[in-house]
């Protein structure tokens, strides 16, 4: 069994000549669901930085601890990534490195990341992604669904979602939709109007001991819609392509 105690000596050993940069924004994939997802590379740049950006930092906490990091930590929220953008540039541009992380999965999609990352470019700062678990891309695969091409929706509006989905009607591939515990029997019984007899998967708790796809037509599962179980987040799949 691999000692997880000490991840400098685990990649000293792997990558002898791996260190981190200074001045450069790492955007840094974290684990889905289950923590064991994350790869030796992210967490030693975890381990590593001088300044790690959080959506929340009681979340990234619990897998810092779990790997024995520790780091320093500010939050980088939705609300307040405009405001603190200033801050991350100055420390990037006076050389220190600083990682980016969503409370799970890739910055920046559907999450807090793509300002402080457009900023850097317009600054000529490096950004080096740190590759990992997507539940945009698991959940698609696991649709079974054509996906040579795919449209990537993200959460929908709370307003003028129906001007939305009549576009998305329009799209003729697979769409992929996000979703909270709290909109997503409303959400199919949504696209029940306008994509009742496409095919549809819908993936929750995905890498988590109570991980479910469902799959069924738009109208048969907003008929059965009592079977979901509103607890974490989703991700809807819709075969359109036809």
């Amino acid at each position: 069994m691999i000692d997880l105690s000490n991840i400098d000596v685990i990649i000293k050993e792997k990558f002898p000549d791996y260190q981190t940069e200074k001045g450069a924004l790492y955007v840094v994939s974290t684990p889905i669901g289950n923590l064991d997802e994350i790869s030796f590379r992210a967490l030693y740049i975890l381990k590593n930085v001088d300044l790690i950006a959080c959506e929340d930092t009681r979340v990234t906490a619990v897998l810092l601890k779990k790997y024995n990091i520790q780091n320093k930590m500010i939050s980088y929220y939705s609300q307040v990534e405009s405001r603190k953008m200033d801050l991350l540039i100055e420390e990037l541009k006076s050389g220190k490195s600083v990682a980016l992380v969503s409370d799970s999965g890739t910055p920046a999609i559907s999450d807090p990341g793509s300002i402080v990352i457009s900023s850097c470019v317009a600054n000529n700062i490096k950004v080096i992604p740190v590759p990992g678990a997507n539940a945009l891309i698991h959940s698609l695969v696991l649709s079974g669904f054509n996906n040579k091409k795919f449209f990537f929706q993200g959460f929908l509006p709370l307003k003028g979602r129906e001007n939305v989905l009549m576009k998305l009607r329009e799209i003729k591939m697979a769409i992929v939709i996000y979703e909270s515990k709290f909109r997503i029997k409303k959400t199919i019984s949504e696209l029940n109007r306008y994509f009742a007899a496409k095919n549809i998967s819908v993936s929750r708790e995905m890498t988590k001991i109570h991980e479910t796809t469902y799959r069924n037509r738009v109208d048969a599962m907003n008929k059965d819609i009592s079977k979901i179980k509103e607890k974490g987040e989703f991700v809807i799949v819709l075969d359109n392509t036809l």
